[in-house]
């Protein structure tokens, strides 16, 4: 339901496209902002934002941008009477049914926009989206809120149908990089008291990623190992950094050796704290003393204590 007018960035995020691409529809094809206020910019009405979705369909679905742009403008409103309620619109000149979509579950209109993104291999949409979010809520409610379930979603199709693995990489840089710029705009000061690291032969290092982006914009440094981290390296760059937190993330059970845990606890520059994160681990596994946190927030909330408690006793 959409029930006000929206500004091009508003509408390019609904519908996992980027900017450029609305002004290209408005440029060529006319499928531009109808509402206009005196001394403001233009902005989509419920029917503008319907026939741009049909646009973005049938683009999707291989059918031309001019072909598209025109069965767009022939659709019937779909908001009468100014009700601002957009009824579903099937057309379909091709015949085909879009390929499927990414799962998000209850995620948002950004979320689903970015799916589609993700479908069309719209790496400009999906940067876009990123960096807006990251932006505007911060980098966990953007990991929990949009990208935990797009690429939750992309994992969900994957196990179905073994296919989107360009789409799973294409994704995934998008979302390391836009982390990566979310850790650059804001380094911390002072010594870096906490170490991210994946577990042995782990690969998958985006939540891990995420949570390097979270404590920069905490004001917590740290130091990132990255991907399949053996234990006597991660060891060695314990006893030689002496971390107040190790966090080390596994993605499967695969990974998830507590052996790897127990080592960190008997390093002659035992960390204050360690942190077992990510799907791997079982709980009943972990050794004592390692503490698993449900999520990212946690984990940041966590690491961030134990750092204030490290600094605050070399004070006194």
């Amino acid at each position: 339901m959409v029930d006000e007018a929206l500004s091009a960035g508003a509408v390019a995020r609904r519908l996992g496209v980027a900017v450029t691409t609305l002004r290209t529809w408005h440029q060529r094809y006319g499928l531009g902002p109808s509402e206009h206020i005196p001394g403001h910019h233009r902005r989509y009405t419920p029917s503008d934002l319907a026939r741009l979705e049909i646009m973005r369909r049938l683009t999707a679905e291989g059918v031309s941008p001019a072909e598209a742009a025109r069965w767009a403008r022939q659709a019937p409103d779909p908001t009468p009477n100014g009700t601002g309620v957009v009824a579903p619109t099937r057309i379909h000149p091709t015949g085909r049914d879009g390929g499927g979509s990414i799962p998000v579950g209850r995620a948002g209109p950004a979320a689903r926009g970015l799916a589609r993104a993700a479908m069309r291999l719209d790496a400009a949409a999906i940067s876009e989206t990123i960096a807006h979010a990251l932006a505007t809520s911060g980098v966990v409610a953007t990991w929990e809120g949009l990208l935990r379930p797009v690429l939750a979603g992309i994992g969900e199709r994957h196990a179905a149908t073994a296919g989107l693995i360009e789409v799973e990489h294409l994704v995934s840089r998008c979302v390391s990089e836009a982390l990566a710029a979310a850790s650059r705009a804001k380094v911390p000061t002072g010594p870096a008291r906490i170490l991210l690291s994946c577990a042995d032969e782990e690969q998958h290092t985006l939540p891990l990623e995420a949570l390097a982006a979270a404590l920069a914009e905490a004001g917590v440094s740290y130091r990132m190992l990255g991907a399949r981290v053996p234990v006597a390296a991660l060891v060695e760059a314990v006893n030689r950094t002496g971390p107040a937190a190790v966090v080390l993330w596994s993605h499967t059970r695969a990974t998830a050796d507590p052996a790897q845990l127990s080592a960190l606890l008997a390093a002659p520059r035992r960390p204050l704290l360690v942190l077992a994160a990510g799907p791997g681990w079982r709980a009943d596994t972990l050794p004592a003393g390692v503490v698993r946190p449900v999520d990212l927030a946690e984990a940041v909330s966590l690491s961030a204590a134990v750092r204030d408690s490290l600094d605050q006793s070399r004070r006194d």
